[in-house]
């Protein structure tokens, strides 16, 4: 099937998922720090402690959706989508309205559970269980609504910023969730029956089973994946966290460094639409290993930019890895561990990324507060990377041979 006759087959379903990805955005990093300024300047934060704060709240909601992702084993996207949009825009107008340092981490919290954790969970499990010979491509479609937020959502909203209060821009926001609210109901009504309900189409993972979270988490392989799924979320999450700070170092403006997020996107949209077409064909064994190499290679070109063009390029090569992370792990857990019990297998993947992007702005703002600038620290953030992904090659390369012979 080619991809636009596949797009025109599908278009109802796979415009859940982008809707509910670009909703996400109101729940991310590279939104949530274009407020940074504002919000330390208002309650008087160092980077150090803006990052613990935010630290804590991403920490809290990663620990929550280990018990709340396992509702999409329960009950359909018809259902979910709604419910989680409408908590999503009440956390953006708990934003406007916050007026202390405990209002704030509970606001980030409902925003990082609602926004980042259960739109996109919702978004990818669905995904996976309603497509399954094109997974891939279907995984990769959804995305794009994440990366249509990372392109646009920042440059209108620090445009829109020199003339509207901060608070003011987090309830156009959340009104924003609320419109698209009926404009899902009707595409949501024509939800396919998810696999786990119609076991005769369910996917098998491993030694032809269908895996179980207790099962999944006695098994080596999932411990060896967890460095190289922090990786992105935890570095990219502080890059984007730290925006401002960066931009300060650099000598570039705000407003210079926001506009090369586009470059981010477009490569990020290319990489998701290629590996998705790649998943489809060779599975994703073969690409977990490589997925982060390309942020590893763009964190040390960052470090050595001295220009806008370059770090343009290293965005680029930044976003070629997000846009691996947006279609092959989704795919993988799928491949790997069946489909029946895959909400709360991916609820748990999910939580451990959530979880590194509670790690990477405490860590990276910390070392800001002791003197070392987020420019200093890349090099050895890349290094991690390139361990962390010899460890995904030798987990997979030992639990390989035990998928069923169709994968």
């Amino acid at each position: 099937m080619s991809f636009p006759t596949f797009l025109r087959r599908n278009a109802p379903f796979l415009i859940v998922g982008i809707l509910l990805t670009l909703c996400s955005s109101f729940g991310q990093t590279f939104f949530i720090s274009v407020f940074a300024g504002q919000i330390r300047t208002e309650f008087d934060l160092t980077n150090g402690e803006w990052g613990f704060l935010y630290s804590v709240s991403t920490t809290a909601s990663a620990i929550v959706m280990v018990w709340t992702g396992v509702l999409t084993d329960t009950f359909r996207v018809r259902v979910l989508g709604p419910i989680v949009l409408v908590l999503l825009a009440a956390a953006c107008a708990a934003m406007a309205l916050v007026g202390t340092w405990w209002g704030l981490v509970a606001a980030i919290f409902a925003l990082r559970l609602f926004g980042q954790g259960m739109c996109t969970l919702v978004a990818m499990v669905a995904m996976a269980r309603w497509f399954v010979a094109t997974r891939g491509r279907a995984l990769s479609v959804s995305r794009v609504g994440v990366a249509l937020g990372e392109a646009f959502l920042p440059l209108v909203f620090v445009s829109l910023m020199a003339e509207i209060p901060w608070r003011a821009l987090w309830l156009f926001a959340g009104g924003c969730v609320l419109i698209l609210v009926p404009l899902l109901w009707p595409l949501l009504r024509l939800e396919r029956t998810p696999q786990s309900i119609a076991s005769d189409t369910q996917s098998l993972g491993m030694g032809n089973a269908h895996w179980t979270r207790g099962r999944m988490l006695r098994h080596p392989l999932y411990w060896m994946l967890i460095p190289a799924l922090l990786a992105p979320a935890a570095f990219s999450t502080a890059f984007f966290f730290h925006q401002v700070h960066i931009a300060g170092i650099k000598g570039w403006s705000h407003m210079g460094l926001v506009a090369l997020f586009p470059v981010f996107t477009v490569t990020s949209i290319v990489a998701m639409f290629a590996s998705g077409d790649v998943v489809d064909r060779i599975g994703t064994a073969r690409l977990m290993p490589v997925v982060i190499l390309p942020m590893a290679a763009g964190f040390a070109v960052f470090a050595a930019a001295p220009n806008l063009a370059l770090g343009g390029i290293a965005l680029g090569l930044m976003g070629i890895t997000q846009g691996l992370v947006a279609t092959v792990p989704a795919a993988f857990w799928a491949e790997f561990y069946g489909t029946r019990h895959l909400g709360g297998i991916k609820a748990l993947a999910t939580a451990a990324m959530v979880f590194g992007t509670a790690i990477g702005p405490a860590l990276t703002g910390a070392l800001i507060d002791l003197g070392i600038d987020f420019e200093d620290q890349l090099f050895g953030i890349a290094v991690y990377f390139l361990a962390a992904a010899a460890l995904v090659f030798a987990g997979i390369a030992r639990s390989r041979g035990s998928l069923p012979r169709a994968a």
